[in-house]
């Protein structure tokens, strides 16, 4: 009893913390002069001959031009013959084409859109998560009842010197530790919702922060990143019902999302005209399980060949689509565009290769795409045994590559990560460097029977309860929590700065 309170207890302290800082930033300073913007600036309407000066906190000042401009001129002038090129501020092909893109060029469609557009994710997800748990939720129950009626302690993977039963559960420590993923996850949508509300208000009260200033703010997908924390709880704790290597899917699959959707929160940030539509995401994650589904009964050479094609080739079409800012269509075209423009460059001059127009792009692809052919020809040669946890590398790789490259751009710009920013950085860091320790350490193998993996069963670690894995649910349910924070609060510094300089990268 002592142990099951003292978790409670443990993940009760982040709610202590949660209310402490909502309690130190529970209102908006917004400052009384803002920088100007020259969004702003034209999308304000004026009359030809006039210059409007920036708009400095609310006061525009307007400076009537046209008695200096008849003193300087004797000829009268039709402005019908100047071509203004207005679709230079408006058309995506013109405006994604520059070689420096600002966060303005790339929120045209206007915050209701993209509102709408990102809590699309948060429905997709719970649609997706009660039509897989349910099923999950039947087939263990059946298997812990078909163990405890027949008594084949064989059938599932347990570590029978740290598994201590209650009811009809075989494992209950095992299920139970899987708690602090839902807890959390809990607190990370309240974390969101107070963000969400304290931006309505600020939203009410200066309306042109909304239109003009900082990153625009789209919280559908961080409320679908909590929700897949909890999922995550409610499917892990199903598997450890009944753990066998048929069941780790269970277990993987909400990690999956909730890798992708950091990606995802992370692109639009500073990409939210052209961020990935949820049922476009949601069917790649429905293709990531069927080859996860596959790879249980089939994981011989041909499917790793075949896998890792699908893998390399995906990451192609997606680097196009990244470096192009999505003027291209994702279809079986963009492989035979690739070769057309590698073909012409290479007409032009080989050295053409090396010098792309867009480098900090071209950058981030070319790491992003060796780490994933190093990644690819490791699963061709060692062949892992554990394919979901291969797959699962995968996503986490990837996804860690992409937050660094972030990180640095965002410093290299000029930008600043605030304290709050850091402190959860720190946490992450660190709670993912011991998360990982107790991971490696497992009690189970599958790659022998279950009365065969008996021999690599370890006694409890803490309060006599709790064992190395269960160590690792609590440190990655708060690792997860710090991570999805840091995505919370990575740009904050930039609430108050014209979008018109918030550089894209």
């Amino acid at each position: 009893m002592a142990a099951v309170i003292g978790v409670l207890g443990i993940f009760a302290l982040f709610y202590v913390g949660a209310f402490v800082a909502f309690c130190f930033t529970c209102r908006n300073t917004i400052p009384d002069v803002l920088e100007p913007s020259l969004l702003e600036a034209r999308n304000r309407p004026s009359r030809y001959g006039s210059i409007s000066t920036p708009i400095v906190g609310q006061a525009p000042v307007v400076r009537d031009l046209e008695s200096e401009n008849l003193s300087r001129s004797s000829s009268s002038l039709d402005i019908t013959d100047i071509d203004l090129m207005p679709d230079a501020y408006s058309d995506k092909n013109v405006v994604r084409t520059k070689t420096f893109l600002f966060v303005a060029d790339l929120s045209h469609k206007g915050s209701r859109f993209h509102g709408k557009k990102s809590q699309l994710y948060m429905w997709n997800l719970l649609i997706v998560a009660v039509f897989y748990a349910l099923p999950v939720l039947q087939l263990v129950i059946i298997y812990q009842k078909v163990l405890n009626d027949t008594g084949d302690q064989d059938l599932c993977y347990f570590n029978f010197l740290c598994a201590h039963p209650l009811g009809d559960l075989t494992d209950f420590n095992h299920v139970y530790s899987n708690l602090g993923y839902v807890l959390l996850g809990l607190l990370f949508i309240i974390n969101t919702a107070r963000r969400d509300v304290l931006r309505r208000q600020a939203q009410a009260n200066h309306d042109r922060l909304e239109k003009f200033y900082g990153i625009p703010q789209h919280y559908g997908l961080f409320y679908a990143m909590g929700t897949a924390l909890m999922v995550e709880g409610v499917l892990s704790a199903c598997y450890h019902i009944c753990p066998t290597h048929a069941n780790y899917q269970f277990d993987t699959t909400f990690m999956y999302v909730i890798s992708m959707l950091c990606m995802l929160k992370i692109y639009q940030t500073r990409h939210p005209d052209i961020n990935a539509e949820a049922h476009a995401a949601f069917s790649v994650l429905a293709f990531v399980v069927l080859l996860g589904v596959v790879s249980v009964f089939e994981d011989n050479l041909a499917f790793r060949i075949i896998f890792s094609a699908i893998h390399l080739l995906a990451c192609v079409a997606l680097s196009a689509q990244v470096y192009y800012m999505g003027r291209w269509k994702l279809n079986l075209g963009v492989f035979k565009r690739i070769y057309v423009i590698f073909w012409n460059d290479f007409q032009a001059g080989p050295s053409n290769w090396f010098r792309p127009m867009y480098v900090d792009r071209m950058f981030l692809l070319v790491i992003g795409n060796l780490t994933n052919v190093g990644l690819a020809v490791y699963g061709l040669m060692e062949r892992p045994p554990d394919f979901a946890s291969y797959m699962l590398a995968i996503f986490i790789t990837n996804l860690m590559l992409y937050t660094l490259f972030y990180i640095i751009m965002k410093l290299r710009h000029g930008e600043k990560i605030l304290c709050q920013a850091v402190f959860y950085i720190c946490l992450a860091s660190l709670s993912w460097g011991a998360a990982m320790y107790f991971f490696i350490n497992k009690a189970i193998t599958w790659r022998k029977r279950a009365a065969e993996s008996r021999v690599f069963n370890q006694e409890c670690a803490i309060l006599n309860f709790y064992d190395f894995h269960d160590i690792w649910h609590f440190l990655s349910a708060a690792s997860l929590f710090f991570s999805f924070m840091t995505l919370l609060t990575l740009d904050d510094d930039l609430a108050y700065t014209p979008r018109d300089r918030i550089p894209v990268f």
